[in-house]
């Protein structure tokens, strides 16, 4: 039986933080479940942000774009710290960053830098 990613969630040091960046970064929509859970829209894929309480679980979560330099460009804007430049990789190029939240989270494109 096949199995796919249905849902991906993460803890959030600050949720309204965490809420901002995303929405000005990538344009996500959310749905707040009480004072501790956000519900993502808007992302491709189903998710949520929790508060984080103790030690916090660290995902990679890796997102996809189809122009890098727009979506770092992006992230920058919207207050991420870029951890890892952009590196190639097989199938592509990518880089990391940290959102306001404290979560690392990576974009990818298929691009390279020539075009």
């Amino acid at each position: 039986m096949p199995t796919a990613i249905d849902y991906i969630e993460f803890d959030s040091e600050d949720l309204s933080a965490s809420r901002a960046f995303f929405a000005s970064a990538f344009g996500w929509r959310f749905t707040d479940y009480g004072p501790d859970y956000l519900g993502i829209e808007d992302a491709k894929l189903d998710g949520g942000i929790s508060r984080a309480e103790g030690e916090r679980k660290l995902p990679l979560v890796i997102l996809y774009t189809s122009d890098l330099d727009a979506a770092e460009t992006a992230v920058r804007a919207a207050g991420g710290e870029i951890t890892r430049e952009q590196f190639d990789f097989p199938g592509g190029r990518r880089f990391h960053f940290r959102e306001p939240g404290g979560n690392e989270l990576a974009v990818w494109s298929e691009q390279n830098p020539a075009g």
